[in-house]
């Protein structure tokens, strides 16, 4: 396989890999552990985590000074985005905020048109497009229920946080920076904004609910180790924006796992949005190939005169 072949798998990975992130946090939170404490197993755990991995590949942990301050706001803003986002669950539920959350493609799209002059094709607007129909045929909330406007603003920091990740990962300077090493210390600088509100009680709960422990050792495996490290690896490859339209298949993952693991129905709806999202992502996959393909079709129908006039067969 080639490289971008690879980038798009890794992309697939990675979306599917954080779309399990309410799978293994709600059970926390159910308990009564703060976000913010959560957050801390979360990421504490993942460190030893990608410290294996980086020893077992041979990697170093040194680091040259000027690399050290974008990681820094790397992992802020990977650590607000994981913030803001498991607060609102509080405000809107899991599967809603989970689902707005995919207005991050559309903001990457923004930034990388208005500050990187990046113009967006129209395969790349109408795969936005539909996604965003799809995702918005996957959420689930009452007819007529008002959404509370502090968990969409919530919803709306962690979706802008994210976004500035993605195309700030997918910088020159960040590329130099090796994916595994890149993943590690935006986790470990990310830790810091959670350390200072944790609660030692939170071990108390723990303690009390054993099977709780798998659940912050998966959430520090799957939504968070290998998400950000597939994340960050897709990106090297084929850049921040088809990385963001393919997290439409995060709410894609969510569902799933809501009729397999919960009992949930399949309505026609959910298919419908499952489909959609998965047309979306399997077009921006193939990119130039169906470009490609249109202008081979166009060939076929040559024009020909008739009349004096130009016309097409």
């Amino acid at each position: 396989m080639n490289n971008r072949t690879n980038g798009y798998i890794l992309g697939a990975l990675a979306a599917a890999s954080y779309g399990t992130n309410p799978l293994f946090a709600l059970p926390l939170l159910s308990a009564g552990i703060d976000a913010y404490s959560v957050l801390f197993l979360r990421y504490l755990f993942a460190i030893p985590m990608l410290a294996l991995m980086m020893v077992a590949r041979g990697r170093g942990f040194g680091l040259r000074w000027g690399q050290v301050v974008p990681l820094v706001v790397l992992g802020l803003l990977m650590a607000a985005s994981s913030l803001t986002l498991y607060v609102a669950y509080a405000y809107i539920g899991a599967a809603i905020a989970s689902t707005l959350l995919f207005i991050y493609p559309i903001l990457v799209t923004l930034i990388m048109a208005v500050f990187f002059h990046e113009r967006p094709s129209l395969m790349t607007v109408f795969c936005i497009v539909l996604a965003s129909v799809g995702v918005a045929l996957l959420y689930r909330g009452d007819d007529g229920e008002t959404l509370n406007l502090t968990g969409l603003l919530l919803v709306g920091l962690s979706a802008l946080s994210y976004a500035i990740y993605l195309v700030w990962t997918g910088s020159r300077r960040m590329k130099e920076i090796p994916t595994l090493k890149l993943t590690f210390y935006v986790i470990v600088f990310g830790l810091s904004l959670f350390a200072f509100n944790f609660r030692m009680e939170t071990f108390s709960v723990l303690n009390a609910h054993p099977w709780l422990w798998l659940s912050a050792l998966c959430m520090a495996l799957f939504p968070t180790a290998v998400s950000l490290l597939c994340t960050s690896s897709a990106i090297q490859r084929i850049g921040s924006t088809p990385v963001a339209i393919m997290g439409a298949l995060e709410p894609v993952t969510a569902v799933a796992f809501a009729v397999t693991l919960f009992s949930e129905p399949m309505t026609l709806r959910l298919a419908l949005g499952m489909i959609l999202i998965i047309v979306a992502v399997t077009l921006i996959i193939a990119g130039g190939n169906i470009t490609h393909l249109l202008l081979r079709v166009r060939q076929m129908f040559p024009r020909i005169r008739k009349r004096g006039k130009i016309v097409k067969r």
